[in-house]
Order: C-alpha cells, then sequence, then structure tokens
C-alpha cells in the first residue's frame, strides 16, 4: 500500500471514502500556518457599464426618475452623462480622477453625499446608508428615516453635501431604547398636548428617570424637543407663504406668541453659561401649548 507524508511524518494511506483524511491534512496545514488577513490598499475599482445601460440610466432620469450611486458607481452616472453641469462626489481616493473624467461636473470634496436635480452621489459604502437614510425620509419623511435607523442600529446622521437638521433625525443618534419610544410618540403627535406620565408609559419608564435619559440622550428635556418639532414644521410652512398665527395653530400652539418666541431664540446664540437641571415638572408638554 503507498505510503504519503501528513503532518510531517509518513502515513499509510487506507480507503477514505470521504475524504476525511484530506481534510484533516488542510485543516493541520491551515493551523499550522494559523489565521491570515489579507488587506487591500488599494483605490475602489473605477466601474464601466455597457454603453445601452448607460442609455437605460440615462432614458430613466429623462422620464423624471431618481438615479443614485454609491462609491465609485458615481463613474456609472458620469459614462451616461448625467454629472455634467452637476456637482457630485464619490469615494476620496477617487475623487481627482472624476474630475479629470468629467471636466464640466463639480466634485465635492470631504462631504457624505450630493444630490442635484435627481441625481444622488454618495462617497464611500458606508455614506451609502446615509444616502438610503435621506432618500427615506425624502419620501416617507423623517420619522419612518429615524425608525430605519433605529432598526438598523446606525446613526440618523443625514448629514449630505450640507447640514440637514431635520430634528426627528439630529436627535436619535443614540441607543437608547426608553428615550426612542418617547420620541415615536411625540413624533406622531406633536401638534397635541402630552403628559409626561404618557411618554414615561410609553418609554416604560419612571418620569423622572425618562426626563434623566432624554435629556442625557439629546440635549433636550421632552418640551424643548417637542417645540423643536413644531418650530420646524412651522418654519416649512412659513416658507411656503402660510402666516405666522396660521402656522402657529397648524403645529398645535393655540397663538401665535409662543411661536414668535422659539423663532426669536432659535437667531440668537445661546449664552454660554450652563443649562439648569431639568425637572420632571418643567417638562409637562401640555404647557407647551
Amino acid at each position: 500500500m503507498p505510503r504519503v507524508r501528513a503532518g510531517g511524518r509518513a502515513e499509510r494511506a487506507g480507503p477514505d471514502p470521504a475524504g476525511l483524511h484530506a481534510l484533516a491534512r488542510a485543516r493541520r496545514r491551515r493551523h499550522r500556518r494559523g489565521p491570515r488577513l489579507a488587506a487591500s490598499p488599494r483605490a475602489p475599482a473605477r466601474p464601466v457599464v455597457a454603453p445601452a445601460t448607460a442609455r437605460r440610466i440615462a432614458a430613466h432620469h429623462a422620464a423624471g426618475g431618481l438615479v443614485a450611486s454609491v462609491c465609485a458607481g458615481a463613474f456609472a452616472l458620469g459614462q451616461a452623462g448625467l454629472l455634467d453641469g452637476r456637482r457630485c462626489t464619490t469615494h476620496h481616493e477617487l475623487q481627482d480622477d472624476l474630475a479629470r473624467h468629467h471636466r464640466s461636473a463639480t466634485v465635492v470634496r470631504d462631504v457624505l453625499y450630493v444630490t442635484d436635480d435627481r441625481v444622488v452621489t454618495s462617497a464611500g459604502i458606508a455614506s451609502g446608508i446615509d444616502l438610503a437614510l435621506h432618500l427615506v425620509a425624502a419620501r416617507h419623511g423623517p420619522a419612518t428615516a429615524a425608525r430605519t435607523a433605529r432598526a438598523m442600529v446606525v446613526y440618523a446622521r443625514r448629514n449630505g453635501d450640507a447640514p440637514q437638521a431635520g430634528a426627528m433625525l439630529r436627535h436619535r443618534a443614540h441607543l437608547s431604547d426608553a428615550v426612542h419610544r418617547a420620541q415615536d410618540l411625540i413624533d406622531a403627535r406633536y401638534t397635541s398636548p402630552l403628559r409626561l406620565t404618557d411618554l414615561a408609559a410609553a418609554a416604560g419608564v419612571s418620569e423622572r428617570t425618562l426626563t434623566r435619559r432624554f435629556t442625557a440622550a439629546t440635549g433636550l428635556t421632552p418640551l424643548r424637543y417637542q417645540q423643536e418639532l413644531r418650530l420646524e414644521h412651522a418654519e416649512r410652512l412659513i416658507g411656503q407663504g402660510t402666516t405666522v398665527e396660521a402656522a402657529a395653530h397648524a403645529v398645535g400652539f393655540t397663538d401665535a406668541r409662543m411661536l414668535r418666541r422659539l423663532r426669536l431664540r432659535s437667531r440668537i446664540p445661546a449664552a454660554p453659561t450652563a443649562a439648569p437641571a431639568a425637572t420632571a415638572d418643567s417638562v409637562v408638554l401640555a404647557a407647551s401649548t
């Protein structure tokens, strides 16, 4: 019977219908070598799409559709002619290359994503999550985007080519389930008076605990968070031509005085002094009306 070498010594070969001897030898060799990690310092490859694919991408945009790319996918949009005269971005190691190949495009650096006339481009792979959350927020609202981010256990950044200061997302960059549950209720009913007891019940904690955790997680009391939501929605209505009085009533204020105060306060830089500690009595949301 032939002899084979395995594990540094001679062994007699025998019947091995399942290949178990060979598997064991391979495992011993891997064990002697130890685990290996491979890392490539190379930049992402620049993709090349077929002309027919580029034409379909261009036709989709021409018909009113939105197109988006992640990382080096911006080159595919460039082949489709969709970067000409537009702002865009890509992986930081490919930005110079993108600018050379598409000289009529404006390559924006050091951003997560850029939107320009239904053409959305993002930087590296991880920034594709931010782009996706931005698209969810644009189509289904910031509350849905915030819940999606929470389910994915990621920060709801939405920080594209400019600060996108949606309050529902801006204050969701934490991992406190109790605070998220309270925020879900406020997001859904921000135009209505809300009692701290109801929020605490929804969060499954005491009123004092909710106040403490909410402030630690968001930097705001529940009342201030609700006021930010109201102010944000009121500003949007005013920007669309609604009067201050009508906007105030639409977002839940009984009159325009509180809205005017909040608008004024949002335009005045905060004084560099520590805010007093919040108490349970100071965050009864019904008082916001």
